[in-house]
Protein backbone atom coordinates (compact mmCIF):
# COMPACT_ATOMS: atom_id res chain seq x y z
CA UNK A 1 0.00 0.00 0.00
CA UNK A 2 1.38 3.30 -1.15
CA UNK A 3 1.88 5.27 2.41
CA UNK A 4 2.25 8.58 0.55
CA UNK A 5 -1.24 8.32 -1.18
CA UNK A 6 -2.68 7.32 2.30
CA UNK A 7 -1.13 10.36 3.78
CA UNK A 8 -2.49 12.56 1.49
CA UNK A 9 -6.09 11.14 1.56
CA UNK A 10 -5.88 11.76 5.64
CA UNK A 11 -4.20 14.78 5.04
CA UNK A 12 -7.50 15.49 2.72
CA UNK A 13 -10.34 14.04 4.76
CA UNK A 14 -10.24 14.19 8.40
CA UNK A 15 -10.31 10.33 9.76
CA UNK A 16 -12.28 9.34 12.50
CA UNK A 17 -13.94 6.21 13.51
CA UNK A 18 -16.90 6.94 11.39
CA UNK A 19 -14.66 8.13 8.86
CA UNK A 20 -13.47 5.34 8.98
CA UNK A 21 -16.34 2.77 9.08
CA UNK A 22 -17.48 5.01 5.97
CA UNK A 23 -14.64 4.04 3.66
CA UNK A 24 -14.92 0.63 4.30
CA UNK A 25 -18.33 0.42 3.21
CA UNK A 26 -17.40 2.63 0.24
CA UNK A 27 -14.68 0.27 -0.73
CA UNK A 28 -16.78 -2.94 -0.48
CA UNK A 29 -19.34 -1.20 -2.34
CA UNK A 30 -16.60 -0.89 -5.28
CA UNK A 31 -15.52 -4.30 -4.94
CA UNK A 32 -19.46 -5.29 -4.96
CA UNK A 33 -19.73 -3.29 -8.46
CA UNK A 34 -16.33 -4.67 -9.72
CA UNK A 35 -17.30 -7.94 -9.26
CA UNK A 36 -20.81 -7.20 -10.93
CA UNK A 37 -18.95 -6.00 -14.33
CA UNK A 38 -16.44 -9.18 -13.67
CA UNK A 39 -19.43 -11.40 -14.38
CA UNK A 40 -20.77 -9.36 -17.27
CA UNK A 41 -17.90 -9.07 -18.82
CA UNK A 42 -17.02 -12.66 -18.11
CA UNK A 43 -20.64 -13.80 -19.45
CA UNK A 44 -19.61 -11.78 -22.86
CA UNK A 45 -16.57 -13.71 -23.75
CA UNK A 46 -18.13 -16.83 -23.04
CA UNK A 47 -20.84 -16.22 -25.14
CA UNK A 48 -17.99 -15.65 -27.86
CA UNK A 49 -15.75 -18.63 -27.16
CA UNK A 50 -18.89 -20.75 -26.85
CA UNK A 51 -20.48 -19.08 -30.80
CA UNK A 52 -16.98 -19.69 -31.59
CA UNK A 53 -16.52 -23.18 -30.27
CA UNK A 54 -13.23 -22.36 -28.58
CA UNK A 55 -13.59 -25.40 -25.62
CA UNK A 56 -10.16 -24.17 -24.05
CA UNK A 57 -11.48 -20.77 -23.91
CA UNK A 58 -14.65 -21.71 -22.81
CA UNK A 59 -12.75 -23.83 -19.90
CA UNK A 60 -10.29 -20.61 -18.63
CA UNK A 61 -13.33 -17.98 -18.54
CA UNK A 62 -15.57 -21.02 -16.40
CA UNK A 63 -12.65 -21.90 -13.96
CA UNK A 64 -11.39 -18.13 -13.56
CA UNK A 65 -14.41 -16.46 -12.44
CA UNK A 66 -14.85 -16.76 -9.26
CA UNK A 67 -11.12 -16.92 -8.17
CA UNK A 68 -10.90 -13.74 -9.85
CA UNK A 69 -13.59 -12.68 -8.13
CA UNK A 70 -12.14 -13.21 -4.81
CA UNK A 71 -8.58 -11.75 -5.49
CA UNK A 72 -10.89 -8.70 -6.14
CA UNK A 73 -12.15 -8.67 -2.38
CA UNK A 74 -8.49 -9.49 -1.22
CA UNK A 75 -7.00 -6.30 -3.04
CA UNK A 76 -10.38 -4.15 -1.69
CA UNK A 77 -9.93 -5.58 1.77
CA UNK A 78 -6.41 -4.63 1.72
CA UNK A 79 -7.02 -1.49 0.71
CA UNK A 80 -9.61 -0.73 3.30
CA UNK A 81 -7.27 -2.79 6.25
CA UNK A 82 -4.41 0.62 4.71
CA UNK A 83 -6.68 3.34 6.09
CA UNK A 84 -8.36 1.84 9.10
CA UNK A 85 -4.21 1.09 10.30
CA UNK A 86 -2.61 3.82 9.05
CA UNK A 87 -2.72 5.93 11.94
CA UNK A 88 -1.41 3.28 13.99
CA UNK A 89 -4.97 1.88 15.41
CA UNK A 90 -5.75 -1.90 15.08
CA UNK A 91 -2.72 -2.94 15.39
CA UNK A 92 -3.50 -6.46 16.02
CA UNK A 93 -5.46 -5.92 12.84
CA UNK A 94 -2.32 -5.01 11.18
CA UNK A 95 -0.14 -7.80 12.69
CA UNK A 96 -2.86 -10.58 11.33
CA UNK A 97 -4.19 -9.54 8.36
CA UNK A 98 -0.83 -9.25 5.93
CA UNK A 99 0.06 -13.34 6.62
CA UNK A 100 -3.67 -13.95 6.16
CA UNK A 101 -3.88 -11.74 2.57
CA UNK A 102 -1.02 -13.85 1.61
CA UNK A 103 -2.64 -17.14 2.21
CA UNK A 104 -6.15 -16.11 0.85
CA UNK A 105 -4.24 -15.08 -2.38
CA UNK A 106 -2.38 -18.51 -2.26
CA UNK A 107 -5.64 -20.38 -2.15
CA UNK A 108 -7.20 -17.98 -4.92
CA UNK A 109 -4.66 -19.22 -7.18
CA UNK A 110 -4.91 -23.02 -5.96
CA UNK A 111 -8.76 -22.79 -6.19
CA UNK A 112 -7.82 -21.27 -10.11
CA UNK A 113 -5.45 -23.68 -10.78
CA UNK A 114 -7.76 -26.84 -9.30
CA UNK A 115 -10.75 -25.50 -11.37
CA UNK A 116 -8.76 -25.45 -15.13
CA UNK A 117 -7.62 -29.06 -14.07
CA UNK A 118 -11.29 -30.10 -13.51
CA UNK A 119 -12.56 -28.47 -16.53
CA UNK A 120 -9.53 -29.67 -18.43
CA UNK A 121 -10.14 -33.16 -17.48
CA UNK A 122 -13.94 -32.97 -17.81
CA UNK A 123 -13.48 -31.81 -21.47
CA UNK A 124 -10.76 -34.47 -22.42
CA UNK A 125 -12.85 -36.83 -20.93
CA UNK A 126 -15.66 -36.01 -23.23
CA UNK A 127 -13.51 -36.34 -26.48
CA UNK A 128 -12.37 -40.01 -24.77
CA UNK A 129 -16.23 -40.99 -25.00
CA UNK A 130 -15.88 -40.04 -29.08
CA UNK A 131 -12.49 -41.89 -29.62
CA UNK A 132 -10.03 -38.90 -28.63
CA UNK A 133 -8.02 -39.68 -25.69
CA UNK A 134 -7.93 -42.42 -23.39
CA UNK A 135 -10.26 -41.98 -20.07
CA UNK A 136 -7.65 -44.32 -17.61
CA UNK A 137 -4.94 -41.68 -18.93
CA UNK A 138 -6.84 -38.59 -18.47
CA UNK A 139 -8.04 -39.85 -15.18
CA UNK A 140 -4.62 -40.50 -14.24
CA UNK A 141 -3.29 -36.82 -15.37
CA UNK A 142 -5.87 -35.06 -13.76
CA UNK A 143 -5.05 -36.29 -10.39
CA UNK A 144 -1.71 -36.23 -10.65
CA UNK A 145 -1.95 -32.64 -11.68
CA UNK A 146 -4.08 -31.99 -8.19
CA UNK A 147 -1.83 -33.61 -6.48
CA UNK A 148 1.17 -31.18 -7.97
CA UNK A 149 -0.94 -28.35 -7.05
CA UNK A 150 -2.13 -29.34 -3.23
CA UNK A 151 1.92 -29.89 -2.65
CA UNK A 152 2.97 -26.77 -4.30
CA UNK A 153 0.35 -24.94 -2.54
CA UNK A 154 1.42 -26.35 0.87
CA UNK A 155 4.75 -25.76 0.39
CA UNK A 156 4.35 -21.81 -1.04
CA UNK A 157 2.11 -21.53 2.14
CA UNK A 158 4.59 -22.75 4.67
CA UNK A 159 7.17 -20.95 3.15
CA UNK A 160 4.79 -17.94 3.60
CA UNK A 161 4.28 -18.18 6.91
CA UNK A 162 7.71 -18.23 7.74
CA UNK A 163 8.60 -21.97 8.44
CA UNK A 164 12.07 -23.45 6.56
CA UNK A 165 10.96 -25.50 3.73
CA UNK A 166 14.84 -27.25 3.58
CA UNK A 167 14.08 -28.44 7.39
CA UNK A 168 10.57 -29.98 6.53
CA UNK A 169 11.90 -31.56 3.30
CA UNK A 170 14.63 -32.82 5.36
CA UNK A 171 12.02 -34.35 7.99
CA UNK A 172 9.53 -35.60 5.62
CA UNK A 173 12.21 -37.33 3.86
CA UNK A 174 13.09 -39.24 7.06
CA UNK A 175 9.77 -39.65 7.83
CA UNK A 176 8.68 -40.86 4.77
CA UNK A 177 11.34 -43.80 4.77
CA UNK A 178 9.70 -45.09 8.44
CA UNK A 179 5.88 -44.19 7.11
CA UNK A 180 7.22 -46.28 3.79
CA UNK A 181 8.10 -49.72 5.78
CA UNK A 182 5.38 -49.40 8.21
CA UNK A 183 2.68 -48.73 5.09
CA UNK A 184 4.11 -51.17 2.53
CA UNK A 185 1.10 -52.49 1.34
CA UNK A 186 0.23 -48.86 0.85
CA UNK A 187 2.41 -48.00 -1.03
CA UNK A 188 2.40 -51.44 -2.94
CA UNK A 189 -1.10 -50.43 -3.47
CA UNK A 190 0.52 -47.13 -5.14
CA UNK A 191 2.71 -48.51 -7.15
CA UNK A 192 0.34 -51.00 -8.89
CA UNK A 193 -1.95 -47.78 -9.75
CA UNK A 194 0.61 -46.11 -11.34
CA UNK A 195 2.05 -49.21 -13.26
CA UNK A 196 -1.94 -49.38 -14.64
CA UNK A 197 -1.81 -46.33 -16.09
CA UNK A 198 1.60 -46.77 -17.07
CA UNK A 199 1.05 -50.25 -18.82
CA UNK A 200 -2.34 -49.89 -19.55
CA UNK A 201 -3.64 -53.25 -19.32
CA UNK A 202 -7.25 -52.01 -18.64
CA UNK A 203 -9.05 -49.16 -18.79
CA UNK A 204 -12.68 -48.11 -17.04
CA UNK A 205 -15.19 -49.57 -18.95
CA UNK A 206 -13.27 -53.05 -20.35
CA UNK A 207 -14.36 -56.28 -18.90
CA UNK A 208 -11.83 -58.52 -17.39
CA UNK A 209 -10.82 -61.41 -15.53
CA UNK A 210 -7.91 -62.37 -13.13
CA UNK A 211 -7.15 -66.14 -13.65
CA UNK A 212 -7.52 -68.35 -10.02
CA UNK A 213 -9.69 -65.95 -8.48
CA UNK A 214 -13.53 -65.13 -8.65
CA UNK A 215 -12.68 -61.07 -9.86
CA UNK A 216 -14.16 -60.53 -13.35
CA UNK A 217 -15.98 -57.94 -14.67
CA UNK A 218 -16.44 -54.71 -16.22
CA UNK A 219 -13.67 -52.06 -14.70
CA UNK A 220 -15.33 -49.00 -13.21
CA UNK A 221 -12.88 -47.25 -11.38
CA UNK A 222 -9.25 -47.47 -10.68
CA UNK A 223 -8.21 -45.52 -7.75
CA UNK A 224 -4.60 -45.31 -5.98
CA UNK A 225 -5.04 -47.72 -3.96
CA UNK A 226 -7.84 -50.06 -5.39
CA UNK A 227 -9.92 -50.50 -8.53
CA UNK A 228 -13.46 -51.15 -8.31
CA UNK A 229 -14.82 -54.05 -10.73
CA UNK A 230 -18.24 -54.59 -11.28
CA UNK A 231 -18.92 -58.21 -11.21
CA UNK A 232 -20.85 -60.14 -13.74
CA UNK A 233 -23.11 -60.92 -11.22
CA UNK A 234 -23.72 -57.05 -10.46
CA UNK A 235 -21.83 -56.99 -7.27
CA UNK A 236 -18.48 -55.17 -7.01
CA UNK A 237 -15.14 -56.31 -6.38
CA UNK A 238 -12.66 -54.13 -4.53
CA UNK A 239 -9.00 -55.62 -5.77
CA UNK A 240 -5.64 -53.84 -4.53
CA UNK A 241 -3.82 -52.91 -6.79
CA UNK A 242 -0.88 -54.69 -6.14
CA UNK A 243 -2.60 -57.47 -7.27
CA UNK A 244 -2.24 -56.55 -10.83
CA UNK A 245 1.79 -56.89 -10.68
CA UNK A 246 1.60 -60.53 -9.90
CA UNK A 247 -1.93 -61.69 -11.41
CA UNK A 248 -2.75 -62.58 -15.13
CA UNK A 249 -5.53 -60.70 -16.11
CA UNK A 250 -7.36 -61.60 -19.08
CA UNK A 251 -8.99 -58.56 -21.11
CA UNK A 252 -11.87 -59.86 -22.62
CA UNK A 253 -12.58 -56.10 -24.66
CA UNK A 254 -9.34 -56.82 -26.31
CA UNK A 255 -9.98 -59.92 -28.26
CA UNK A 256 -10.33 -59.83 -31.82
CA UNK A 257 -13.03 -62.56 -32.11
CA UNK A 258 -15.13 -65.07 -29.89
CA UNK A 259 -13.90 -69.08 -30.35
CA UNK A 260 -16.69 -71.71 -31.04
CA UNK A 261 -15.32 -74.80 -29.50
CA UNK A 262 -17.64 -77.89 -29.41
CA UNK A 263 -17.81 -81.81 -30.06
CA UNK A 264 -20.62 -83.46 -31.68
CA UNK A 265 -21.52 -86.69 -31.27
CA UNK A 266 -22.28 -88.98 -34.21
CA UNK A 267 -23.90 -92.62 -33.75
CA UNK A 268 -21.72 -95.79 -34.46
CA UNK A 269 -23.83 -96.63 -37.07
CA UNK A 270 -23.64 -93.93 -38.92
CA UNK A 271 -19.96 -94.29 -39.63
CA UNK A 272 -20.16 -94.78 -43.21
CA UNK A 273 -21.64 -91.05 -43.18
CA UNK A 274 -19.23 -89.53 -41.81
CA UNK A 275 -17.18 -88.23 -44.51
CA UNK A 276 -20.16 -86.60 -46.76
CA UNK A 277 -21.26 -84.97 -43.70
CA UNK A 278 -18.30 -83.37 -42.92
CA UNK A 279 -17.70 -82.38 -46.46
CA UNK A 280 -21.08 -80.63 -46.38
CA UNK A 281 -20.64 -78.69 -42.90
CA UNK A 282 -17.37 -77.25 -44.18
CA UNK A 283 -19.31 -76.39 -47.50
CA UNK A 284 -21.83 -74.95 -44.99
CA UNK A 285 -19.09 -73.01 -43.13
CA UNK A 286 -17.07 -71.52 -45.84
CA UNK A 287 -20.11 -69.54 -46.94
CA UNK A 288 -21.90 -68.62 -43.19
CA UNK A 289 -20.98 -64.74 -42.79
CA UNK A 290 -21.20 -65.02 -38.72
CA UNK A 291 -17.57 -66.88 -38.87
CA UNK A 292 -13.70 -65.84 -39.99
CA UNK A 293 -13.24 -67.56 -43.20
CA UNK A 294 -9.27 -67.74 -43.01
CA UNK A 295 -9.34 -70.57 -40.43
CA UNK A 296 -12.22 -72.63 -39.15
CA UNK A 297 -12.26 -76.91 -39.20
CA UNK A 298 -14.67 -79.39 -38.67
CA UNK A 299 -13.56 -83.07 -38.49
CA UNK A 300 -13.88 -86.45 -37.56
CA UNK A 301 -11.76 -86.45 -34.28
CA UNK A 302 -12.28 -89.94 -32.55
CA UNK A 303 -14.24 -92.62 -31.29
CA UNK A 304 -15.88 -92.26 -27.83
CA UNK A 305 -17.03 -94.60 -25.35
CA UNK A 306 -21.20 -94.43 -27.44
CA UNK A 307 -20.45 -92.45 -30.35
CA UNK A 308 -18.14 -91.06 -32.75
CA UNK A 309 -17.10 -87.59 -32.20
CA UNK A 310 -16.82 -84.77 -34.70
CA UNK A 311 -14.60 -81.55 -33.88
CA UNK A 312 -15.69 -78.02 -34.26
CA UNK A 313 -13.95 -74.89 -34.20
CA UNK A 314 -14.20 -71.97 -35.74
CA UNK A 315 -13.81 -68.05 -35.05
CA UNK A 316 -16.88 -65.79 -35.06
CA UNK A 317 -16.40 -62.10 -36.83
CA UNK A 318 -18.01 -60.26 -33.95
CA UNK A 319 -16.95 -60.14 -30.14
CA UNK A 320 -20.52 -59.35 -29.25
CA UNK A 321 -21.40 -61.87 -26.84
CA UNK A 322 -24.96 -61.90 -28.10
CA UNK A 323 -24.04 -61.85 -31.81
CA UNK A 324 -21.45 -64.77 -30.78
CA UNK A 325 -24.55 -66.87 -29.25
CA UNK A 326 -26.85 -66.23 -32.16
CA UNK A 327 -23.69 -67.51 -34.66
CA UNK A 328 -23.07 -70.68 -32.61
CA UNK A 329 -26.68 -71.51 -32.03
CA UNK A 330 -27.19 -71.28 -36.25
CA UNK A 331 -24.17 -73.00 -37.01
CA UNK A 332 -24.83 -75.96 -34.60
CA UNK A 333 -28.64 -75.99 -36.00
CA UNK A 334 -27.67 -76.01 -39.54
CA UNK A 335 -24.68 -79.06 -38.46
CA UNK A 336 -27.94 -80.96 -36.95
CA UNK A 337 -29.57 -80.01 -40.30
CA UNK A 338 -27.05 -81.75 -42.54
CA UNK A 339 -26.93 -84.83 -40.36
CA UNK A 340 -30.71 -85.08 -40.64
CA UNK A 341 -30.46 -84.79 -44.65
CA UNK A 342 -27.65 -87.59 -44.88
CA UNK A 343 -30.16 -90.13 -42.38
CA UNK A 344 -27.91 -90.18 -39.78
CA UNK A 345 -28.21 -89.04 -35.61
CA UNK A 346 -26.74 -87.14 -33.27
CA UNK A 347 -25.77 -89.36 -30.26
CA UNK A 348 -26.87 -89.49 -26.89
CA UNK A 349 -25.09 -91.52 -23.88
CA UNK A 350 -26.67 -94.94 -23.75
CA UNK A 351 -25.44 -98.01 -21.45
CA UNK A 352 -26.60 -102.05 -22.62
CA UNK A 353 -27.76 -103.91 -19.90
CA UNK A 354 -27.28 -107.57 -20.23
CA UNK A 355 -29.94 -109.79 -19.03
CA UNK A 356 -28.99 -113.66 -17.80
CA UNK A 357 -30.80 -116.50 -19.90
CA UNK A 358 -34.29 -116.97 -18.92
CA UNK A 359 -35.00 -113.36 -17.22
CA UNK A 360 -36.78 -110.69 -19.15
CA UNK A 361 -37.96 -107.32 -18.05
CA UNK A 362 -41.98 -106.70 -17.05
CA UNK A 363 -43.62 -106.27 -20.32
CA UNK A 364 -41.25 -107.48 -22.59
CA UNK A 365 -41.91 -110.85 -24.86
CA UNK A 366 -38.89 -112.20 -25.02
CA UNK A 367 -35.31 -112.03 -23.16
CA UNK A 368 -33.53 -109.20 -24.98
CA UNK A 369 -30.45 -106.37 -24.39
CA UNK A 370 -31.63 -103.25 -23.62
CA UNK A 371 -30.10 -99.85 -24.30
CA UNK A 372 -30.89 -97.14 -21.91
CA UNK A 373 -30.97 -93.88 -23.20
CA UNK A 374 -33.82 -91.47 -24.78
CA UNK A 375 -34.72 -94.21 -27.42
CA UNK A 376 -34.61 -97.63 -26.74
CA UNK A 377 -32.98 -99.24 -29.36
CA UNK A 378 -30.88 -103.20 -29.86
CA UNK A 379 -27.15 -103.68 -28.19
Amino acid sequence: MNSTFLTELYQTVSLSRWAGALYVFLIICVICFINFLIVKILKVFDRRARDSRSDWQIVFLDAVGPPLRGVVWIAGLTFAVGILTHTGDYSVLSQVFPPARDVAAIAMMTWFLLRMVQRVEANLLARAHDGGFDPTATDAIGKLARIAIFVTAALVTLQTLGFSIAGLLALGGAGGIAIGFAAQSLVANLLGGLTIYASRPFKVGEWIIMSGSEVMGEVQEIGWRATRIMGFDRKPFYVPNSMFNTGVVINHSRMTNRRIMEHLLLRYSDIGKVEAIVADVNRMLGKHPGIEHDFFAFNFDTCGDFALKLFLYAFTVSTDYNDYMNVKEDILLKIAAIVHDHGGELAVPARTLHLPEGLRLEGAATPEPFVAGLTPARA
